[in-house]
């Protein structure tokens, strides 16, 4: 799987709004924001598998044509929205059901604009309907372990080739295996010089995460992703660094590297507010000490949360 990180980790918000609940922000007067043209159809049965990618919008190379592949509800979702994995709230079956979406923006849309359009396509197609609220979360914070930082600092500036979001090429893949991530003599994928922010899982359930010049923060937000829980970077390292890190996500209690489905509540929602006691992320969170010298303490606090109230399997014609 090639996923690419660039939503911002939300603050820690105070205890007392722990069972609060907003609306979510109204949209601007006028005709609502709508992409120029959209398709929303099922992916070919060959690209069912796991291996999805998002391509073009604003800030890409291609800010005319937003593409992404073999995408499920959830990650539509949090793209609208920007968010993470684990500020968002709904049925379980919203990460299983896949989607080819392509997307013809309007000239000269922004970000913000097209995170309404496809909030916008959601509500229309697929009778998304949600609300904002807070939840009680585990929390990592990112810090220097004992024996000191493993970490290597970057070297001169390079120019950054931008695909999706400016954070590099997807992976090279093989064309013997299928189209699947080519792989090291230890079975780990190998990813293209330069890229940032490139996060790859072979068939086997082994990853790498690599990334050239990042910052601490870049960081703490790539391993938010995998986790599925908030990270927030208390190393106070504020240079740039050079990151690879490898691990297997079948070692361990759980799979840490995909967002762990939330049960409860209607429709299979989680209750606002309830407590999450497990510790995900045992393969990752050594490898991260192990490979980095940096160590993930955990903790509880409360993260803003988009909470799905009704969303349909079955989009409505192109």
């Amino acid at each position: 799987m090639y996923r690419r990180h660039r939503l911002e980790l939300l603050n820690v918000l105070p205890a007392a709004m722990m069972f609060g609940t907003v609306c979510v922000s109204a949209q601007p007067a006028g005709p609502k924001p709508l992409f120029e043209a959209a398709s929303v159809k099922r992916p070919p049965p060959s690209g069912s598998s796991g291996f999805w990618s998002v391509r073009g919008g604003p800030g890409s190379n291609d800010p005319g044509l937003f593409r992404c592949n073999n995408c499920s509800i959830s990650t539509l979702v949090t793209q609208a929205y920007d968010i993470q994995y684990y500020q968002l709230s709904g049925p379980d079956w919203i990460e299983g059901e896949r989607f080819d979406v392509s997307a013809k923006v309007p000239e000269g849309a922004t970000k913000d604009q097209f995170r309404l359009m496809l909030q916008n396509l959601l509500g229309d197609r697929f009778k998304l309907v949600v609300h904002r609220g807070v939840k009680e979360a585990q929390v990592y914070d990112l810090v220097v372990a004992d024996g000191g930082s493993k970490l290597n600092e970057s070297a001169a500036e390079m120019p950054r080739d931008v695909e999706s979001n400016g954070r590099g090429d997807p992976p090279p893949r093989s064309a013997a295996r299928g189209g699947a991530p080519e792989t090291d003599k230890n079975g780990y994928p190998v990813v293209a010089p330069g890229c940032r922010s490139c996060i790859t899982m072979a068939a086997d359930g082994k990853v790498r995460m690599h990334s050239e010049k990042e910052t601490m923060k870049d960081f703490a937000q790539m391993l938010s992703g995998q986790l599925g829980k908030p990270v927030r970077d208390a190393t106070r390292l504020s240079g740039k660094y050079d990151i690879d890190l490898t691990f297997d996500t079948r070692v361990g209690p759980r799979n840490s590297f995909m967002p762990q489905p939330e049960s409860g509540g209607a429709d299979g929602n989680t209750p606002l507010g309830a407590p999450i006691d497990d510790d995900l992320g045992a393969p990752i969170t050594a490898a991260v000490q192990s490979q980095l010298g940096l160590k993930l303490d955990s903790k509880k606090g409360q993260v803003e949360a988009i909470i799905v109230d009704h969303v349909e399997r079955t989009p409505t014609e192109n």
